[in-house]
């Protein structure tokens, strides 16, 4: 897959979640939230590796964004917390799942 078009996908993806968390609040913005950057770290792994197939970027994603989830059990650095959060919350497990099963769709759907 070119990586051009999972460029601008990454971007536009930033963009949502920005979009999202401005926007609303509450619930929606949060699990949204967690499912684009799912999305995110998919795209990241696709434009690191552009022949990977949908199905491993899927898991690759849905893992490491369920180790940065199970990571929270334990002291994330100040600094570190922005991007990988602070706190353990289950249900978020679902929702990067969710990420995880789009961006595999879509993928599929546009693959060359």
């Amino acid at each position: 897959m070119s990586r051009w078009p999972v460029l601008a996908a990454a971007v536009v993806t930033v963009v949502a979640g920005l979009g999202v968390r401005l926007l609303w609040d509450g619930p929606f913005a949060k699990y949204a939230g967690d499912a684009l950057y799912t999305v995110l770290i998919y795209l990241l792994i696709v434009l690191v590796l552009p022949r990977v197939r949908p199905l491993r970027a899927a898991l690759g994603a849905a893992g490491l964004s369920w180790a940065i989830e199970f990571a929270q059990l334990w002291e994330i650095p100040p600094l570190l917390r922005p991007l990988l959060g602070s706190t353990f919350n289950a249900p978020d497990l679902f929702w990067y799942a969710v990420g995880a099963a789009i961006s595999y769709a879509v993928h599929m759907r546009f693959a060359d």
